[in-house]
């Protein structure tokens, strides 16, 4: 039976859609996420440093994530999203599974890559949808619930995989047919990539909107008007995308090695930290970019029109002293409450700049420009955080315990610099819809 149409159920089918997305992007940082849980038995079992799995956390997975976002973002402007999103799906649930028949950190490696390829199909036509069945004054809110799914993912990846951990702990090494033995490590690969086929299911519910027509920079989708509005946003662009990697990078540091670091300077252990880690993130990093978005939307109604970008730089002046005392904490408890503040305001401006993207650019040109976005602050946030605090782990202070100092340095160096940068793009960014992007919001 066919789902109702937007119009046909007012706000109902619109939101029913933005729910199989944010399930799709739940299952997609499952994925991405669990190898943090796997930090000691993989090293234990593959002999990697710190620095090589931060590698296999960030950059494996990142390069290919970013790159190949651009030309499926081009696909995304043109062809069916939900095609594209369907079939990125099927290719980041295959690799995954695949992770757990590495053998070597080059395999495991080059399934990592094949983890990114397949999510890239994912946000920047997620996004595209989104913005697509939802006006520009509700916009924030809808992409603040998507933008839940990172911290929903994160927080059921650290659960489940704990579960999957004391599962496949207490089995030991398992022995399958045609692919030999197989470490309990390499069994939460498989086990975690089977969501996937829920995903595609409900995938296939929904249905391609029709795309807005925009009033900014004609009704074109040539590479030349691309470029013509990069030229055009330069100055907030730049801020925004300098601004937002910064603050990432400080969030993927976090979300990659607090397992570990509770862990190994806490003493839990690594399934106990696990569990109380997802505990945190679907708690607090629910609140977080539902907070943004509420506020967003509270601004913009009283016709700020740079809303989402208050936000954006609250969000990064919040992180700058939570992130220096957090990782400091002198216990366990304290370290506890703490990480659940912190995760709290890492998470607040999470929605912001993807949504001040899908405000700014024309419908024809929204996928590629989330895509070119992704490419610089994603790209600049997973290759960055997670080896940052690894390399200054191994190389500065030689020392596995380091990672409280690691981190609060990770955290209180970048989090003012990506707010001021993104303090820096707020005139160019009201100066914007004075040329004509969005006529709906009024001055500020």
């Amino acid at each position: 039976m066919p789902k109702p149409t937007a119009t046909e159920s007012g706000q109902a089918y619109p939101w029913y859609v933005v729910v199989v997305l944010t399930f799709a992007f739940t299952v997609a940082f499952i994925d991405r996420q669990i190898l943090s849980l796997l930090v000691e038995p993989i090293q234990r079992d593959l002999g990697i440093s710190d620095t090589q799995l931060s590698l296999l956390a960030g950059f494996a997975f990142a390069i290919f994530y970013s790159v190949l976002g651009v030309p499926i973002a081009w696909l995304a402007d043109r062809y069916s999203r939900r095609a594209i999103i369907s079939i990125g799906v099927f290719l980041w649930s295959l690799m995954t599974a695949a992770c757990g028949l590495a053998r070597t950190f080059a395999g495991l490696f080059i399934f990592r890559v094949g983890v990114g390829v397949g999510e890239a199909a994912l946000s920047p036509a997620a996004y595209s949808i989104i913005a697509d069945y939802f006006p520009p004054q509700k916009l924030a809110k809808a992409i603040a619930v998507y933008a839940m799914g990172l911290y929903l993912g994160a927080g059921l990846a650290m659960i489940a995989g704990s579960a999957a951990v004391r599962l496949v702990s207490g089995v030991g090494v398992v022995e399958l047919p045609l692919v030999g033995e197989l470490f309990p490590w390499q069994l939460t690969f498989l086990i975690v990539a089977l969501p996937g086929i829920l995903v595609l299911l409900g995938m296939a519910t929904v249905r391609e909107p029709q795309r807005r027509v925009s009033t900014a920079l004609g009704t074109g989708g040539s590479s030349g008007e691309l470029l013509v509005f990069f030229r055009t946003h330069r100055r907030f662009l730049l801020a925004h995308f300098a601004g937002s990697g910064l603050l990432g990078t400080v969030i993927t540091a976090f979300m990659v090695w607090t397992p570990e670091f509770l862990r190994r300077n806490h003493g839990f252990e690594i399934a106990d930290a696990g569990l109380i880690y997802g505990i945190i993130l679907v708690c607090f990093g629910l609140a977080g970019p539902y907070a943004g978005g509420w506020l967003a939307t509270h601004l913009a109604r009283k016709g700020r029109r740079d809303a989402e970008l208050r936000v954006a730089v609250l969000g990064g002046l919040a992180m700058t002293p939570l992130t220096l005392v957090a990782p400091l904490a002198p216990g366990p408890v304290s370290a506890v409450l703490l990480l659940a503040v912190v995760t709290f305001a890492l998470s607040f401006p999470q929605a912001m700049p993807p949504t001040l993207l899908q405000l700014l650019a024309p419908s024809h040109l929204r996928a590629r420009v989330t895509a070119i976005f992704m490419l610089v602050s994603v790209l600049s946030a997973y290759s960055i955080g997670p080896i940052l605090v690894a390399l200054l782990n191994d190389l500065v202070f030689q020392d596995k315990a380091a990672l409280p100092y690691s981190l609060a340095i990770v955290g209180a160096v970048l989090s003012p610099l990506g707010a001021a940068c993104l303090y820096l793009g707020m005139k160019p960014y009201r100066s914007a819809f004075l040329q004509g992007a969005d006529p709906s919001r009024s001055p500020s």
